[in-house]
């Protein structure tokens, strides 16, 4: 999440400029804890975002989060 975030400022960008989250998780069971320091993220309202546990995440990670922010003009 701090990865993001530092992506996100480097365009000007906030978290709340974010508009969906793809999550995926290599274990379900994790989905309580992740989503707890997702939430702390967000001091608006949250991007549309969905979840699900696959296996064969990149480096054996637990957690893998795709996210698609908006840059006004």
């Amino acid at each position: 999440m701090d990865n993001i975030q530092a992506s996100l400022a480097k365009h000007s960008l906030t978290m709340n400029d974010l508009v969906k989250c793809t999550v995926m998780l290599a274990d379900i069971k994790d989905w309580p804890a992740f989503n707890e320091v997702y939430t702390g993220y967000f001091a608006k309202n949250f991007p549309a975002h969905r979840a699900f546990a696959t296996n064969g995440l990149a480096l054996s990670t637990r957690v893998e989060l795709e996210c698609i922010g908006v840059l006004s003009r």
